[in-house]
């Protein structure tokens, strides 16, 4: 049996890419943008609204395994962007406050430390031929949908609601002027009546489009009966991705 160095430099090298940090800002108070660089992400494929799975915390031993450690030594972070050509990824992550792995490892989160992260993966991703395109989510939906919105023509029809914690709490997202900006004064994203009443109040037009839902789960839920019950939308034009809600982990 191979030992637990050997198991995991395997687990690393088969599984995972590998890069360094090149760069750290912050996009907003709550939000710094990690740049991932290395010659592996040269060779990554990614569609706009995929994400990666983030090592966090020490996943290469045996002790990580055998206490079940395991689950906070992943987290799930949508792609910002990613440049093959400049071999750099980027993504745009949120301190939710709290010691929990994935905002500890942000605040520590220096250029030079090393990165090991899945290949992009999901369907959370643009469905082309759409009439047009609805967005609707808060913080942790905001990344995806930056990148969605980046790769959509500038022929696209855009329509959506996003919801911050404050006013500067919100990235600033391409096709901004299409879109509603609902702040929670500092309420909390669960079940947030908010983006719902907003998504409702949108000026939509009569036939269904193709709506794009992430963030808490039960707020999008919310969402999703709203397009469905209220303004006659098929369940199959809604494309849901929920990344959290209260007292669950590992929602991805």
């Amino acid at each position: 049996m191979p030992s637990a160095t050997r198991a995991g430099r395997v687990l690393r090298e088969r599984i995972f890419v590998a890069g360094v940090i090149g760069a750290v800002e912050w996009m907003t108070p709550r939000m710094r943008r990690v740049r991932v660089v290395g010659p592996a992400i040269g060779g990554l494929r990614w569609t706009p609204g995929q994400h990666v799975r983030l090592v966090v915390n020490d996943l290469f031993n045996a002790r990580t395994w055998l206490t079940g450690a395991v689950r906070d030594a992943l987290r799930t972070y949508s792609v910002w962007d990613l440049d093959p050509t400049w071999e750099a990824l980027d993504l745009v992550m949120l301190d939710h406050g709290g010691d929990s792995p994935g905002a500890a490892w942000l605040r520590a989160a220096e250029v030079g430390q090393e990165v090991s992260f899945t290949r992009p993966q999901g369907g959370f991703t643009v469905r082309a031929g759409a009439p047009y395109h609805l967005f609707a989510g808060e913080e942790t939906a905001s990344v995806a949908f930056g990148a969605m919105l980046r790769s959509l023509p500038a022929s696209a029809r855009v329509y959506g609601a996003v919801e911050a914690g404050a006013p500067e709490d919100h990235l600033d997202l391409p096709r901004g002027e299409d879109l509603v900006r609902v702040d929670r004064h500092g309420a909390s994203a669960a079940d947030s009546a908010a983006l719902v009443e907003a998504v409702r109040g949108l000026d939509l037009p009569d036939e269904p489009g193709v709506a794009y839902l992430a963030g808490e789960a039960r707020t999008i839920q919310a969402v999703r009966q709203h397009l469905v019950r209220e303004r006659g939308w098929r369940r199959g034009d809604v494309v849901t991705k929920p990344f959290w809600t209260p007292g669950r982990r590992g929602m991805d």
